[in-house]
C-alpha cells in the first residue's frame, strides 16, 4: 500500500467534523485551494466543529543533559520565560516524505522546485514573445521598430558627413 493510500485510510477513520477541520487546516493559506478551504471551514461550522487551530504537535521531549529550567526567556535571562515550542512533528501513524510538493519537511521550497518554476516562467515568456511576433500587430510593431532604427542610422550618417565636411574647411 502506498503512503497516499495509508493516509487516505487514516483520514477515512475520522468523524466528519474532524475531517472537515483537518482539511480546513491543511488548506489554510494556499491560494490554489481557497475554494476547498472555504467549503471545509463552512462544513466544519455546520457540523459544529470549527477549531481555530488544530494542535497535532506533540510536546517537545526534553533532551538529555539539558534542563527545562535553564531555557533562555524573552528577556535574554536564563529561566526568565516560557519554553518555546519545538518544530512541529506529525503524530505517529501519518507518513511523511522529505519533500512533498517541492517543499522540505520544514516548509522551505526545494532548490529543484524553485529552478523548475523559474525555467517554466522563462519558457512561457519566450513562447509568448514568439507568439506575439507571429501576429499581425506584432509584425507591424517589429516593422515600425526596424524602420525607426534605419531612419536613426541614416540621420546619424548625415550628421557624421556634415561634421566631416565642417572639419575639412
Amino acid at each position: 500500500m502506498s503512503d497516499a493510500q495509508e493516509l487516505a485510510a487514516l483520514l477515512a477513520q475520522l468523524p466528519d467534523a474532524e475531517l472537515a477541520g483537518v482539511v480546513g487546516a491543511a488548506t489554510e493559506g494556499r491560494a490554489g485551494l481557497a475554494a476547498l478551504h472555504a467549503v471545509a471551514r463552512s462544513l466544519a461550522d455546520t457540523l459544529g466543529h470549527a477549531p481555530d487551530v488544530i494542535d497535532v504537535t506533540p510536546d517537545t521531549l526534553p533532551v538529555a543533559g539539558y534542563s527545562q529550567s535553564e531555557t533562555v526567556g524573552g528577556s535574554g535571562q536564563v529561566g526568565a520565560g516560557p519554553v518555546a515550542p519545538g518544530i512541529p512533528v506529525p503524530p505517529a501513524g501519518i507518513p511523511t516524505a522529505p519533500s512533498i510538493g517541492g517543499y522540505s519537511s520544514a516548509g522551505v521550497p526545494t532548490f529543484e522546485s524553485v529552478r523548475d518554476k523559474v525555467e517554466q516562467r522563462y519558457g512561457t515568456s519566450q513562447g509568448m514573445g514568439e507568439l506575439d511576433r507571429q501576429t499581425p500587430v506584432g509584425r507591424s510593431v517589429e516593422e515600425q521598430w526596424e524602420a525607426r532604427a534605419e531612419a536613426a542610422r541614416e540621420r546619424l550618417d548625415q550628421i557624421r558627413k556634415s561634421m566631416q565636411g565642417n572639419d575639412s574647411e
